[in-house]
């Protein structure tokens, strides 16, 4: 019985060893499980102080906030001016030596601008004395910046620009130009004289006047006085612009609007001139136009593709202008034109132009075509030109005219250069 006991409690040790040696190993496996993963992942109260750091900080800054700027010094001005203290020294001494005072009408030039001196604080001024205080300096008065007036024609005058009674017949729809009793025709009267000497003619048709004011003011300002243009017959007042033009010595054509080639998609208005319609539509249209201005010496085209390759519809045209002592200008819209044959058939004072000078808008084009002009002045004795009055234009002819009489050339007005063909 003993021996059994003693072996029950040997055994009960062992058990109790093999217990406590498998807890030791057991935790020695875990402490180095954690060291392996501390050695990996690093360590976890790092990791929480570099994650909980800016959390930190912006808690910080939103409970330290930066104290108030101090509020501005406010100084009131005493009743009768400027603190003197507050000034600069430069800015007292302006104050106490003011620039004397310029006579009217002198022009005020701006002062310059300095850096301005940041003012020095002010001291306490003494219980008994009050501040010195300026006079309220006011500023010079600025003159508001002059205003460009409209462009507007100037206003007639007696000479030129004044139509001849003589020459004008009173109807309903305005002055209607005629041949006086002497015989004297516009073409005639309105014409500008001008001395050739034999030398060859160049003419220059300048069109498209009388719709801008300002093209056209432009134009008659910078074109030689020899340059022939031709007014539209819509503006209200285009006879105060023929006016002008004519006191600039320049001589003066009505564009009648005739019908195109592509009309009605080009429509030079209600007034065009039309084939296939009754001469006496045509005559009417053409009244109207006529007594839009007075001073012009003859009619251009308008537009007019169509219109000049009908001589069913040119020839009454022609005619009716004869009567009333006028030339005709083909402008050459239309590149198979009937008008010299018509104008040869009816007896019309006609010209016709040698060449477009400006279907292309461009400096360089436009001297070539220039001295083709001048080739063809040469060899036939006199050449014309037409254009618009675009700027580029306008001013390569200002350009090209002061050097022509010098190469033997005379720029002449369009009425020198007109056949009057006698009828047959």
């Amino acid at each position: 019985m003993a021996a059994s006991s003693m072996i029950g409690r040997a055994g009960g040790r062992r058990r109790g060893g093999l217990a406590l040696a498998l807890a030791v190993f057991f935790v020695v496996v875990v402490l180095a499980g954690i060291a392996v993963a501390v050695g990996l992942l690093g360590n976890p109260r790092d990791a929480e102080s570099v994650a909980t750091a800016p959390i930190h900080i912006r808690k910080i800054a939103r409970l330290v906030k930066p104290p108030p700027p101090p509020p501005p010094d406010i100084v009131e001005t005493p009743p009768g001016g400027i603190v003197t203290a507050m000034l600069s020294p430069e800015e007292l001494a302006a104050l106490t030596n003011p620039p004397p005072a310029s006579p009217p009408g002198t022009p005020t030039a701006s002062p310059a601008v300095t850096p301005a001196t940041p003012p020095q604080p002010a001291p306490a001024p003494p219980a008994a004395t009050p501040p010195a205080a300026t006079p309220p300096v006011s500023p010079p008065p600025v003159s508001p910046p002059p205003v460009s007036p409209p462009i507007e024609p100037p206003p007639a005058s007696s000479g030129l620009n004044v139509a001849n009674p003589a020459l004008i017949e009173k109807t309903p729809q305005g002055p209607l130009p005629r041949i006086a009793d002497n015989g004297l025709p516009p073409m005639r009267a309105y014409a500008v004289p001008i001395a050739t000497d034999g030398r060859p003619r160049i003419a220059i048709v300048i069109a498209g006047l009388g719709i801008s004011a300002k093209s056209t003011s432009f134009a008659i300002s910078n074109l030689p006085a020899g340059v022939t243009l031709a007014f539209a017959p819509y503006a209200n007042d285009v006879q105060r612009w023929v006016s002008f033009a004519r006191q600039k010595g320049h001589e003066v054509l009505l564009e009648v609007p005739m019908e195109p080639y592509d009309f009605p998609d080009s429509d030079p208005g209600q007034y065009t001139l039309r084939t296939g319609v009754g001469e006496d539509t045509n005559t009417r249209k053409l009244t109207w136009s006529l007594t839009r201005f007075t001073g012009y010496v003859g009619v251009t085209n308008l537009l007019g593709g169509r219109m000049l390759t009908d001589s069913n519809a040119l020839e009454p045209m022609l005619a009716y202008l004869t009567r009333r002592g006028l030339l005709f200008f083909d402008n050459g819209a239309a590149s198979h034109s009937v008008a010299p044959d018509v104008a040869a058939r009816v007896g019309a004072p006609f010209s016709q132009a040698t060449l477009t000078i400006d279907s292309i808008q461009a400096a360089m084009e436009i001297d070539h075509r220039l001295s083709d002009l001048e080739t063809a002045a040469r060899s036939k004795g006199s050449a014309v030109g037409a254009g618009f009055l675009y700027p580029v234009t306008v001013e390569r002819i200002a350009v090209w005219a002061k050097g022509l009489a010098g190469r033997g050339l005379v720029l002449a007005p369009i009425s020198t250069i007109v056949s009057t063909p006698k009828k047959p």
